[in-house]
């Protein structure tokens, strides 16, 4: 867990910019601008996950996600909402970048997004502002419908005095929606 941990701090999110920046320059720009507006899947999504807190198991936590038909070039909107069993609560918006693999049927995504934290009985990570952030492997059937473990960081990027992290270890399931 700690090596993963190690890695967690915002990394998952410059990672998926630097990959999304490569797949606009290669595949966006040239043809209808690298944010033209385009319409990819979209998603709803439930996960089931284990928190941790400063590498000791904090809890379980129950995630709802939408990942939208919009898209900026290779950055879709996303947007979800997660509670744990302490009552933390977190909601929030950001882009996502999703890469197929093996004729569609793997794919690897990464995520950013901004949104609001509140402790209920669970840990105080600085303040109401969290920005969360990811990644997910996966495997989808031949009817969309998309299974993934994925691994989360939240945490207020240095915005309050105290900014520790909170992972979540989670298995996702999607189902697309028209």
């Amino acid at each position: 867990m700690s090596d993963i941990v190690g890695i967690s701090d915002g990394t998952f999110a410059v990672i998926g910019l630097i990959f999304g920046l490569i797949d606009m320059g290669a595949n966006h720009c040239p043809n209808e601008g690298c944010l033209a507006r385009n319409e990819v899947p979209g998603y709803t999504s439930v996960s089931i996950g284990e928190t941790y807190f400063q590498e000791a198991h904090q809890g379980e936590e129950l995630y709802f996600r939408r990942d939208t038909k919009l898209a900026f070039g290779p950055f879709q909107n996303i947007y979800g909402a997660s509670i744990s069993n302490d009552g933390e609560l977190w909601v929030g918006a950001g882009q996502a970048w999703t890469q197929p693999y093996f004729d569609r049927r793997a794919y690897i995504q990464l995520h950013a997004m901004t949104g609001l934290y509140a402790k209920g009985d669970g840990v105080d990570l600085g303040g109401p502002i969290e920005f969360r952030s990811g990644i997910e492997v996966g495997y989808q059937a031949r009817n969309g419908l998309r299974m993934g473990l994925g691994f989360d960081h939240r945490s207020n990027a240095g915005l309050y005095s105290d900014n520790p992290g909170l992972e979540t270890i989670h298995f996702r399931v999607s189902i697309p929606t028209r």
